[in-house]
């Protein structure tokens, strides 16, 4: 696609990814507890990135926040790992490689923190999603690693950075 542009997000995009983020969420009728949707952090995703160690980035198309994707401290673990988080892309963007290019600017960015790996939650049945983590070195794993507070997300992996 043309005109596309990923870069890092800016506190003016807050309330477009939120609301591009919750879009994906109810069109997949994902569970509004225990998911992303009841994150906090999705109101003021500038401010949740804009701490050490991680950094959150947007695609926007023709002017418009049509998805996003970040890295950040996996949170509650004790070693060096990072989690892709809120990756979410309006249907119009899906397909068309910009899920590729997302996650080399994630995982370039988790590698330049220097982090050891990098660890998913998603859902079963978000399966292009998994496809995608898949070709980008991701592989399952048995159970949760942390705590994110996502205990209605079970699909767990974790991609090697070192």
């Amino acid at each position: 696609m043309d005109h596309v542009n990923i870069r890092p997000i800016q506190q003016k995009d807050n309330p477009h990814i939120a609301k591009a983020i919750r879009s994906v969420l109810v069109e997949h009728d994902v569970p509004k507890v225990g998911t992303v949707y009841e994150d906090k952090e999705l109101d003021c995703m500038f401010e949740t990135y804009n701490v050490p160690k991680a950094a959150y980035f947007v695609v926007e198309y023709k002017g418009e926040i049509m998805g996003g994707a970040g890295v950040a401290p996996l949170s509650n673990f004790t070693g060096n790992v990072c989690e892709l988080q809120k990756m979410y892309f309006l249907e119009s963007l899906r397909g068309k490689g910009i899920g590729t290019r997302m996650m080399d600017a994630c995982i370039s960015k988790a590698i330049e923190f220097g982090y050891d790996s990098c660890y998913l939650e998603t859902m079963p049945f978000m399966k292009g999603a998994q496809k995608l983590y898949i070709r980008t070195g991701f592989e399952y794993i048995d159970g949760p690693m942390g705590d994110t507070g996502h205990f209605s997300c079970p699909v767990h992996m974790l991609k090697h950075l070192s």
